[in-house]
């Protein structure tokens, strides 16, 4: 699977103001479900802070990767935001996280969640395009340096 496949410019804030960890999943819940009419920003973000709950998905390099199943969907949705000043994560590396990409998978998807937190550490693993993630002043410029 592709970033492309679940990533839409709609589903990217380059300019969020999220204050806390809680405000950064509720920005993105609410980029889902704004674009997901099938789903509620609180389902959203009741998988998200569930996850969360289970150990930090703060990867280290000021990077999160939130995710969580959802029961009624059948298809996988990512967000994106960065945060305008970085928040505390408890990330592993104890930075505070300004790039965030959540993920939701429906229910049965194991092997696609497993791969699709794989292929997203490793892109996030990338310095030279964390860089021009936070330099990016558009939704679309920052779709295509994921998708691309």
């Amino acid at each position: 699977m592709q970033i492309s496949e679940i990533l839409s410019p709609e589903r990217i804030q380059h300019d969020s103001s999220a204050g806390s960890k809680k405000a950064a999943l509720e920005s993105l819940a609410k980029l889902i479900a704004n674009d997901s009419p099938e789903l509620t920003q609180f389902e959203i973000f009741d998988s998200l802070i569930n996850r969360e709950r289970l150990g930090s998905t703060g990867l280290g390099h000021g990077v999160a990767i939130p995710h969580g199943r959802i029961n009624h969907e059948n298809k996988t949705l990512g967000a994106f935001i960065r945060i305008q000043k970085p928040v505390d994560y408890d990330a592993i590396d104890r930075q505070p996280v300004d790039i965030l990409f959540a993920l939701l998978v429906p229910q049965e998807s194991t092997d696609e969640h497993l791969q699709i937190l794989s292929l997203l550490a490793e892109k996030f693993s990338d310095a030279e395009l964390l860089e021009k993630l936070r330099n990016e002043q558009s939704s679309d410029a920052i779709y295509n340096l994921l998708a691309g």
